[in-house]
């Protein structure tokens, strides 16, 4: 059904849903289905590079949209966000049923799992129920295949009234016939018939009236039966999205739909059905044609095609040794990591110092002042050249990896293994993967916890994200960790190294549950929420999109930011070095008057500056350190890290100091980046400001605690 295409033009899709048609003519298809279906791959096997994201309108949920041409036809796909039903219990849910209802799709199509179609078939059911212009989509029929799944495509097409297309979006298979099925559909050459679904009568006779008055109060431009069951279950937010979309005159007033609304609970009710009874037995009958449906057209030779994904998942997700294992595989990402950076990083090191050379020929040449050479190279060069050299190895690195365990499947069982733990903290479970997320990038990590659909858990999340270390915070995470941690280990060096990140990383993990807790009986009161997590199948990765993915999506993305972000600070802090008082520099200046503080935290007032002056990305922070500690704020020509080493020690440094600062690196305030995102996502400078506030306070503690206690007991 949904609205006439006079009703919702150009105009309207543009200002209600932000969809960019570039013409009338342009056809809009809706992507919808379950979460891990591979709808995405669908959405980017169509779309390739022509697509963009931004948010709903007044939503926090991510709107992508692509186009494609077929037939010199051009078409633009709606990815909808996963979701498992349309009953409106979630933001995903209520963004994707109001544009299946209000957007006036041409076609709607609904990708579902060829492994587990019983379950893809609930959320078929219900868009079925709003729109006749449905397109199935089974896909990942090879890993069906695999687990001696068939399907019989054309009864379920017969079944169901409506064009069934199988794919495997990963190989390709099937997508031509799938655009072929979309073209025909929208242009109305293939005539659907969508199955009905029938409750039981009672309900059926009892919603009529309620039906009657939507289809005349909205002229038959929504599915009336449909929004009779949805209005008599209070479903106020369909009220408001029928106000908005429809211009209707505030629904929720108008005292006919209301009277009638009000006889059929009172009817409901004389039968001894409550609202809870009444969205029990409308499941029901959703999940008994379904099962029903599967029946007919489902056939497993073996009924025990998933039991090596059980045996995986029982070590896996065992109380036992689910933990100790995803410990040790982060450990092995990281020693993976700092092994493999090392070599790629040294030899970016001489390659910028070549280029150095030919830069300061070219200063020679053109008979360049000496002061504007001092801040090109030493100031804002070298910086640029240190960030590149030290940072872009590791990520070259530990993003294909992390992106390697996405794909497998992996990041659900830690989700599942930390859900007891977020429990007794009384937050998320979700937020496990929220936390895995910001490993990454913690501005990504505060975006993912749109998962979580409880508002005061989701603050949670977001206020604890940051004491998850950023890939932005490993390098000096591991400079420190090599210098002055594992420097007497030998041969043992890199594998020490490895296990005091891991054990940063694990004291970041129970910062946040402690954090969490405290939170939550304090300024964000409540009890855990539960949910259902999926764990998906474990799948076999490829490794050329895993690559090209980790690359261009998150390493150069990130890269890029930080050397964005790094050259106007070289500037800066050459400014400051330069810039005299008397005979103190203005850097200097900063640094005395920061290091009282500074010392009680066992660090210096020119650590604390590199901190403050870091706030824009986390990853200059050395650079800016090292550049504060040259005499003219100009960067160190470091030819190896025992340098760097030997500059720290020169002013003052100890082991206890690398150690503070490994912990104020873990626990301080976010990047501006994050800040900025926070913001965005809880529209408040109040929750903007507590999540500044929280980490700093934080690590001020534990770094106040950790250096008057080593100091009194005279460790140091």
């Amino acid at each position: 059904m949904g609205l006439t295409k006079q009703s919702m033009g150009t105009s309207a899709l543009n200002e209600m849903f932000q969809v960019q048609l570039e013409s009338p003519d342009d056809i809009v298809v809706a992507l919808a289905g379950n979460p891990n279906t591979g709808k995405s791959t669908v959405f980017n096997s169509f779309t390739g590079l022509n697509q963009h994201t931004g948010n709903w309108p007044g939503k926090t949920v991510t709107n992508a949209q692509g186009k494609y041409i077929h037939k010199d036809k051009r078409y633009i796909l709606v990815d909808l966000p996963g979701t498992y039903s349309l009953l409106s219990n979630s933001v995903e849910e209520q963004v994707a049923r109001d544009f299946i209802c209000f957007g006036n799709p041409h076609v709607t199509v609904i990708v579902a799992d060829a492994t587990c179609l019983e379950r893809n078939l609930n959320l078929v059911l219900q868009i079925m129920e709003i729109t006749d212009k449905v397109v199935v989509c089974i896909n990942l029929l090879d890993e069906a295949k695999k687990k001696t799944i068939e399907i019989n495509l054309n009864k379920l097409s017969d079944i169901l009234g409506v064009p069934v297309v199988g794919t495997s979006a990963r190989t390709g298979m099937g997508l031509e016939n799938l655009k072929e099925v979309i073209e025909k559909v929208a242009k109305g050459q293939i005539t659907t018939k969508p199955l009905k679904i029938s409750y039981d009568q009672d309900i059926e006779e009892i919603i009529t009236e309620v039906d009657t008055c939507i289809q005349n109060l909205t002229e038959g431009r929504l599915n009336s039966k449909w929004a009779a069951l949805r209005l008599i279950d209070s479903d106020s937010q369909l009220l408001e999205s029928m106000d908005r979309y429809l211009q209707m005159d505030n629904l929720s007033n108008n005292e006919i739909l209301q009277v009638k609304l009000e006889n059929a609970r009172k009817e409901l009710n004389n039968l001894n059905i409550t609202m809870k009874d009444l969205q029990d037995r409308i499941v029901s009958t959703l999940v008994k044609n379904a099962e029903n449906i599967c029946k007919q057209v489902v056939s497993i030779e073996k009924k025990v095609h998933n039991q090596r994904d059980r045996n995986i998942d029982r070590v896996l997700t065992s109380r036992v040794f689910g933990i100790p294992i995803m410990i040790g595989l982060l450990g092995l990402v990281f020693w993976i990591t700092i092994i493999g950076a090392n070599y790629p990083s040294s030899m970016l090191t001489q390659l910028f110092a070549m280029l150095e050379k030919q830069l300061t020929g070219f200063f020679i040449w053109a008979d360049t002042p000496y002061w504007v050479y001092d801040i090109v190279v030493s100031g804002v060069y070298r910086t640029v050249a240190w960030v590149v050299s030290v940072m872009l190895p590791p990520m070259a690195i530990f993003f294909p990896l992390f992106t390697l365990m996405e794909d497998l499947g992996y990041l659900p069982r830690v989700a599942f293994n930390l859900d007891h733990y977020f429990k007794k903290a009384c937050a998320h479970g979700k937020q496990a993967l929220t936390m895995c997320m910001g490993f990454g990038c913690n501005a990504a990590g505060i975006i993912a916890c749109r998962i979580i659909d409880s508002p005061r858990e989701r603050l949670i999340a977001i206020i604890t994200n940051n004491f998850v270390p950023c890939n932005g915070r490993f390098p000096t995470l591991i400079a420190l960790a090599s210098l002055f941690i594992a420097s007497g280990a030998g041969h043992l060096s890199s594998l020490v190294a490895t296990f005091t990140i891991l054990a940063v990383i694990v004291l970041g993990v129970i910062i946040t549950l402690v954090i969490s807790r405290l939170l939550s009986k304090t300024i964000l009161k409540g009890l855990p929420s539960s949910f259902t997590l999926e764990l998906p199948p474990y799948r076999k990765p490829q490794v050329g999109q895993i690559i090209i993915r980790s690359i261009f999506d998150r390493t150069l993305f990130v890269l890029a930011r930080a050397v964005t972000v790094a050259a106007p600070a070289g500037l800066v802090i050459w400014i400051m070095a330069n810039i005299t008082i008397g005979n103190t520099s203005l850097l200097t200046y900063c640094a005395l008057f920061l290091d009282p503080f500074g010392k009680l935290l066992g660090m210096d007032g020119y650590i604390m500056m590199a901190f403050i002056l870091g706030l824009p990305a986390n990853e200059i922070v050395i650079p800016i350190l090292v550049m504060s500690y040259m005499s003219k704020g100009s960067m160190l020509e470091l030819q190896s890290l025992s340098e760097m080493k030997q500059l720290f020690i020169d002013n003052g440094w100890t082991w206890l100091t690398a150690v503070c600062m490994m912990l104020f690196s873990l626990n301080h305030w976010p990047c501006a980046t994050t800040l900025l995102t926070i913001h965005k996502e809880t529209q408040s400078w109040k929750w903007t400001g507590i999540s500044f506030l929280v980490p700093t306070i934080t690590g001020i503690v534990i770094c106040f605690v950790v250096a008057q206690g080593v100091t009194l007991l005279g460790l140091v």
